[in-house]
């Protein structure tokens, strides 16, 4: 008998059009002889779709829930990766797939997420928290890169280099979120680690990948196809064992189930955590599949893995 799984994607945040992406993507690539997927759709004013894409009541959208067996979310950003959407599933009694409640919400929120690395001995970026009533004063030193604290997909994300440029890019941080967080710049390499519960219980790291990209890994860089990434990336053994472990450690710390991407900075004193993403893209040439690829575990294997791992 074939396992009912449905796979939300959409949600009403800067990342809906990357987040259909994962969706459609990771409903082609569930095995059909394994599974029946139905699709449905959150858009941006907040209305449900079925398959049909008839508008459902969110009643109606939970009835369609409950007739599957295992949801699938794949909403990046706010309402959807933190803790949301898991939440619902929770109430719901439906077993889903991904981090829960709590880890999703702390993960999602990058200042917390600093503050959880930092209580367990992994470093982060010096930086500050900033909302609308403390832009004004806020006074540039030196450069710095400036980002909403509850969003994803490099959305209104600003490298600043000269005094002129920081009020801007607060004012462009702060429409998407009522907090921005102000860090100093990390000279280092940029490498991102993915790390799965499989469904035995087991934790794993993926090979990681460097992004070598010129100037800030922004929005464009990210889905312009003007990043250059190299998986496994070239490290020394102690390298790659000191970035494996900061990333399990990270994922354990917060809390996170399924799969998540932690992404650091490789400096000279070792590996400085940038942010922790709970549903991270999930196409097939998004980087966590392709990092498990190179480890040997086919896109459809960690769907796999991670339905049969979904909450109980």
């Amino acid at each position: 008998m074939r396992t009912h799984v449905a796979v939300i994607g959409g949600g009403q945040s800067c990342e809906h059009e990357v987040s259909l992406a994962s969706a459609a993507s990771v409903a082609a690539g569930l095995d059909p002889d394994r599974y029946d997927v139905v699709s449905l759709t959150i858009g941006l004013d907040g209305t449900w779709r079925g398959d049909d894409r008839r508008p459902l009541s969110l009643a109606g959208a939970i009835g369609v829930l409950l007739g599957c067996d295992v949801v699938f979310p794949v909403v990046h950003g706010p309402r959807g990766e933190d803790g949301t959407l898991a939440a619902l599933c929770e109430l719901a009694g439906l077993p889903y797939v991904g981090s829960g409640v709590g880890s999703g919400a702390v993960a999602m929120d990058k200042w917390a997420t600093k503050l959880v690395a930092e209580a367990v001995g992994i470093p982060t970026a010096p930086g500050r928290l900033v909302t609308a009533a403390t832009a004004a004063g806020q006074v540039w030193t030196h450069p710095v890169v400036v980002k909403p604290v509850a969003a994803g997909s490099s959305k209104g994300v600003s490298l600043v280099r000269e005094p002129g440029g920081l009020r801007a890019a607060l004012d462009e941080a702060l429409a998407l979120d009522d907090r921005a967080l102000v860090e100093d710049v990390v000279v280092g390499r940029e490498i991102d680690v993915a790390v799965l519960r499989r469904a035995d219980g087991t934790v794993v790291a993926s090979p990681p990948l460097e992004i070598v990209v010129e100037g800030l890994f922004d929005f464009a860089a990210k889905y312009g196809g003007h990043a250059d990434f190299r998986i496994p990336a070239a490290l020394a053994d102690i390298e790659a064992k000191a970035l494996a472990e900061a990333a399990v450690a990270t994922y354990d710390a917060l809390g996170c189930d399924g799969v998540a991407r932690v992404d650091f900075f490789l400096t000279d004193a070792g590996p400085v955590l940038n942010e922790v993403n709970t549903v991270p893209g999930m196409t097939e040439h998004s980087q966590v599949p392709r990092m498990f690829a190179a480890a040997g575990l086919s896109y459809p294997d960690l769907l796999d893995e991670l339905v049969r791992g979904a909450h109980r």
